[in-house]
C-alpha cells in the first residue's frame, strides 16, 4: 500500500462530526436572526416599545456585522476552537438574558450580547471547515453549511410562530438555552485544536476604528430610507460621512501599523479579492430583493402575510437543495466556472422579476425566486471555497470573517439601494404621469427599475468572478487533525 507523502494534506479523521457540530451552531445563530421578526408586533405591544422596536433587530445586526473582522483576527491569535466555544457560550447567555428582558431597551442591550456571540460563530465556522477539510472536499463541506444557513432562515418564522402562539415571546430566546448547552458540550468534545499565533499583538486602534466606523455607517444606511429621515437629513449625512472617514482612517492605519488587524496584502491575492467582491455584489442584490418582494406580494398582489411567507419559502428551500450540489461540483470543476454560471443564472432570475405585473399569481413569483436561489446556491459554496483556499493559513480566520462581513454589509447596502431606486423612480413616474406615488403603476415602475439594477449588479459580479482565473491554494493546507479530549 503506497504511503501518503508527508506534505500531502489529509482531512481530520473526525471531519464530518466537526462539520455537524459547526452546522448546529450556525443553524442556531441563523435561526435567531430571522425568528425575532415574527415576534416584533407582540414585543412592541407587551413591552410598550413603540417605533423603537426596530432596534431589537438592528442591535443584533450591528453587533454581528461590526465585530466579524475582529473575531476573525482573534481566532487567528488565540485559536479557533477556543473562540468558537466562547462565542457559543456568549450566544446562549445572551439568549437567556433576552428571555428575561423587562423592557425594550434591556432587550436591545441583551441582543447586542447575543449578537457578539453570533459574530464569533459566523466568523469562525467557515475557517474551521477550511482547516478541517482538504481543498478537494472543502466545497462540499461549505455547501452543506450553506444548506444549514438556508434552513435556519426559512425555519425561523415557522418555529417562531409556533413558540409565540403557545409560550409567548420569551420562548423564542429561552429555547436556545438547553439546545445551546448541548451544542457547547459537543463543540468542546469534537472540535480540533488549531493553530494560533499568540506572539502577535492585537491591533486595538484598528479594531476601534473598524468597529465605530462600521456601526456609524450601518446606522446611517438604515436610517437613510426611512420617511422620517431621508438621505439628505443632517443626522444621516453625519453618520454616513463619519463612517466613511473612520473606515478610511482604518485602512490608513492598517497600512502603517506593524501588526495590523487586517493585512492589506491579503487583497493583493486577486482570486481572494475577486471572490469577496463578487460575494458583496451578490448579497447586495439579495438584500434588495428581500426588501422589495414582501411589499410586492402584500401591497400589489394583496397576499396575506401568511400566504406571502409560504411563497417566500420557495427561495430558501431551493437554496438548501442546490447549495450542496454547488459545493460538490466545486470539488470537481474549477470554482471560477461554477460560481460565474451561478451568478448569471441568478441575474437572469432578477431580470425576469423586472417584468413583474400586478396581476401575477403565486406561481410567477415562485419560479423566479427558485431560479435566483438556484443560481446563488451554485455560486456561494464554490466562491467561499475558492476564497478560503486562496487565503494564507495564518490569515484564514480574517479571510473567513471578511466573507461573513460582506454578506451582512451586502444585505444592508441592498436595502438602502433598493429603497433609493424604488422610491426615486416611483416618485418621478408619478410626477410625470400626474399620479400619486402610492399608485399601482408608479409602484410597479419603481420595482421594475430596482430589479434591473439588481440584475446589472449580479452580472458585474459574474464578470469579476470569471476574472479570478484558476484558484491556487497558497497556504500549507494541512488541516487541524488533533481532536479535543473526549
Amino acid at each position: 500500500m503506497a504511503e501518503i507523502p508527508a506534505s500531502a494534506p489529509t482531512s481530520a479523521p473526525n471531519k464530518w462530526m466537526v462539520l455537524a457540530t459547526l452546522a448546529f451552531g450556525t443553524f442556531m445563530a441563523t435561526l435567531d436572526s430571522s425568528i425575532v421578526n415574527i415576534a416584533l408586533p407582540t414585543i412592541r405591544r407587551e413591552l410598550n416599545a413603540g417605533d423603537s422596536v426596530e432596534w431589537i433587530v438592528l442591535s443584533y445586526l450591528l453587533a454581528t456585522t461590526s465585530t466579524l473582522l475582529i473575531m476573525g483576527k482573534l481566532s487567528d491569535l488565540v485559536g479557533r476552537r477556543q473562540l468558537y466555544i466562547t462565542g457559543f457560550a456568549v450566544f446562549v447567555g445572551g439568549s437567556l438574558l433576552c428571555g428575561l428582558a423587562w423592557s425594550n431597551w434591556s432587550l436591545v442591550f441583551f441582543r447586542v450580547i447575543q449578537g457578539l456571540g453570533a459574530s464569533m460563530i459566523f466568523a469562525i465556522a467557515p475557517a474551521i471547515v477550511s482547516d478541517t477539510f482538504i481543498p478537494q472536499e472543502r466545497g462540499r463541506a461549505l455547501g452543506l453549511i450553506g444548506t444549514i444557513v438556508a434552513a435556519g432562515s426559512s425555519a425561523g418564522p415557522v418555529i417562531g410562530g409556533l413558540l409565540l402562539g403557545h409560550f409567548g415571546w420569551s420562548s423564542i430566546f429561552f429555547v436556545n438555552v438547553p439546545i445551546g448547552l448541548i451544542g457547547i458540550w459537543r463543540a468542546w468534545t469534537v472540535l480540533p485544536k488549531g493553530n494560533k499565533q499568540p506572539q502577535q499583538a492585537f491591533d486595538l486602534v484598528g479594531a476601534g476604528l473598524f468597529l465605530v466606523g462600521v456601526v456609524t455607517l450601518l446606522i446611517g444606511l438604515d436610517f437613510g430610507p426611512e420617511p422620517q429621515y431621508g438621505w439628505d437629513h443632517p443626522m444621516v449625512l453625519a453618520l454616513l460621512g463619519s463612517g466613511v472617514v473612520l473606515l478610511a482612517a482604518f485602512l490608513f492605519w492598517e497600512a502603517r501599523v506593524k501588526e495590523p488587524m487586517l493585512r492589506l496584502e491579503l487583497f493583493r491575492n486577486y482570486p481572494y479579492t475577486a471572490a469577496i467582491c463578487a460575494a458583496l455584489l451578490g448579497f447586495v442584490a439579495s438584500g434588495s430583493n428581500l426588501f422589495i418582494i414582501p411589499f410586492f406580494l402584500q401591497q400589489l398582489l394583496h397576499f396575506t402575510p401568511q400566504r406571502a411567507g409560504l411563497v417566500l419559502l420557495a427561495g430558501p428551500l431551493t437554496l438548501s437543495m442546490v447549495a450542496p450540489l454547488g459545493g460538490y461540483l466545486s470539488d470537481k470543476i474549477n470554482a471560477r466556472w461554477i460560481s460565474t454560471a451561478g451568478l448569471l443564472l441568478a441575474a437572469f432570475g432578477y431580470f425576469m422579476f423586472s417584468r413583474l405585473q400586478p396581476d401575477w399569481g403565486w406561481q410567477n413569483v415562485v419560479w423566479r425566486s427558485s431560479l435566483i436561489s438556484m443560481g446563488f446556491g451554485l455560486f456561494q459554496s464554490p466562491n467561499s471555497s475558492s476564497a478560503l483556499s486562496a487565503a494564507p493559513l495564518a490569515q484564514r480566520g480574517v479571510a473567513s470573517s471578511l466573507l461573513a462581513f460582506m454578506r451582512n454589509l451586502g444585505f444592508v447596502l441592498g436595502i438602502a439601494l433598493a429603497a433609493a431606486v424604488w422610491y426615486s423612480t416611483r416618485n418621478r413616474y408619478a410626477l410625470a404621469h400626474d399620479l400619486t406615488p402610492e399608485s399601482v403603476a408608479a409602484q410597479v415602475q419603481g420595482m421594475h427599475n430596482a430589479y434591473l439594477v439588481m440584475s446589472g449588479l449580479v452580472v458585474l459580479g459574474a464578470i469579476i468572478s470569471f476574472s479570478r482565473g484558476a484558484t491556487k491554494t497558497v497556504a500549507a493546507d494541512q488541516p487541524m487533525a488533533q481532536p479535543a479530549a473526549a
